[in-house]
């Protein structure tokens, strides 16, 4: 049995983190001892640790919720993770285009200036200032 501090310790989660899966169901409420101190077993820090990978994956709390229900079935088809994770995948393509527009965007900005006027002068400056000093959406 494992303390919440032994749990968060061994997964990395901070604690008011781990009251929080709680509350939204993703974690099993502990058991109490008599002193009311949560205790979880060794499922608990398994589970811990699958939603933590899940996060450092991007994975919303409504996929990681999809994700434990189809664990719990194991009869049932693993088609349903395998959208969840072709989503996922998606949108962090997605994000990496934007990623990608935003760093082509600052360096024009970045380049755009010589470091050598005053502040009144400064391309970046103007830049921040009026959208219209950029290329495109970003």
């Amino acid at each position: 049995m494992f303390s919440i501090g032994q749990l968060s310790k061994q997964t990395g989660v901070k604690v008011p983190t781990i009251r929080y899966y709680e509350q939204v169901g993703l974690l099993v409420s502990a058991g109490r001892t008599e002193g009311n101190q949560r205790r979880y077993d060794k499922d608990g820090l398994e589970r811990l640790g699958f939603i933590r990978h899940a996060r450092d994956l991007g994975f919303s709390i409504e996929a990681i919720s999809a994700l434990i229900d189809l664990q719990q079935h194991p009869d049932r088809s693993c088609q349903e993770a395998t959208l969840i994770a072709q989503h996922q995948l998606t949108d962090v393509r997605e994000k990496l285009l934007r990623l990608k527009a935003l760093e082509s965007e600052l360096v024009r900005i970045a380049d755009g200036c010589d470091g050598e006027g005053n502040s009144e002068e400064c391309y970046v400056l103007a830049s921040l200032a009026d959208h219209q000093h950029c290329r495109g959406e970003h």
